[in-house]
């Protein structure tokens, strides 16, 4: 009976699995922060991608970490820089099978660890990053990725990309807008797996936590500059941000169940303190509850494989 009338469940296809691929790894390298996560190599990449293909999870989100660094994240466009060598090794292993997602910002190439471009003064220079991102845009859509996630939340971003995206024939390739990104303290242990350069914080272009309208307004403008799928992270702390955008979106709606949300119930099930699959599935649950259409998880693959 209580299946019967359930609301909500969670389907293999509705999870997408964040993944990272490093230049120059011999072996993938465990994430101590994150267990269970590691850093690929692309031979591991191709076998974790098949993996969660074969277990029904619905995409991928690749990023990747390179050996250099400069100034403008000069490898990011690179044709054969470390994300868009992943992002073809995954188009061409599980291409048929899930939706290939890459990661559109700069912050895991720049050695400011900034998501865009600083001027003079040691700010982010919003216009002069919206020509990388569009030049990192037509690298990734080269790749054959089928959605852009575009999360360095720029003004304009999502108009920018469609721009080019359209200019250049590449029609099909969708765009995933990080619409409502909090500058969130539950991001910490995503920069150890990017090995993030990052000196300060991101407040002056990431949202403030005490802000729920402004969440709404940031997903209406992406939705008017054509955004295909529209976002909030972290899912956990703003449940009631993706409950209102999505009831306002005529698009579907992502959540990403960030890396300080899987790292406190792991840490917490290593303690015996939760019952660590219940956790996973009622987090997960809840997020979808709140009006995700999917979710990034870390857990993705596993999840996936309970749930067949």
């Amino acid at each position: 009976m209580r299946r019967l009338v359930a609301e909500h469940r969670t389907h293999p296809a509705d999870l997408v699995l964040p993944m990272f691929v490093r230049e120059g790894l011999a072996e993938p390298a465990p994430l101590g922060s994150m267990p269970g996560v590691v850093q690929h190599t692309m031979d591991s990449l191709r076998r974790a991608a098949t993996e969660a293909a074969e277990a029904g999870v619905g995409g991928l989100m690749l990023f990747g970490v390179p050996a250099e660094r400069d100034a403008v994240g000069s490898a990011a466009s690179e044709p054969d820089g470390i994300l868009n060598a992943g992002l073809r090794a995954l188009v061409e292993e599980v291409g048929d099978a899930v939706v290939v997602m890459s990661d559109l910002c700069l912050d895991e190439f720049t050695d400011h660890g900034h998501c865009g471009v600083l001027d003079g003064e040691g700010r982010v220079d919003n216009d002069a990053t919206l020509v990388r991102y569009q030049e990192m845009a037509l690298a990734q859509a080269a790749t054959g990725a089928h959605m852009l996630g575009l999360s360095g939340m720029m003004d304009g971003q999502v108009a920018a990309v469609r721009e080019v995206l359209e200019r250049d024939g590449y029609t099909d390739t969708s765009v995933l807008a990080y619409s409502a990104k909090y500058a969130s303290a539950f991001y910490g242990p995503f920069r150890d797996a990017v090995d993030s350069q990052l000196r300060g914080d991101r407040k002056t272009y990431q949202m403030d936590p005490a802000n729920g309208r402004e969440g709404l307004r940031e997903a209406t403008l992406d939705l008017a500059e054509g955004a295909d799928v529209v976002m909030v992270k972290p899912a956990l702390s703003y449940l009631d941000v993706l409950a209102e955008v999505a009831e306002l979106s005529p698009v579907p709606v992502a959540a990403y169940q960030v890396s300080g949300e899987y790292a406190m119930i792991e840490a917490a099930a290593a303690n015996g303190w939760i019952e660590r699959r219940r956790a996973i599935e009622e987090s997960v649950l809840s997020i979808q509850r709140a009006g995700a259409d999917f979710v990034l998880t870390y857990w993705a693959t596993e999840l996936a494989g309970w749930l067949r």
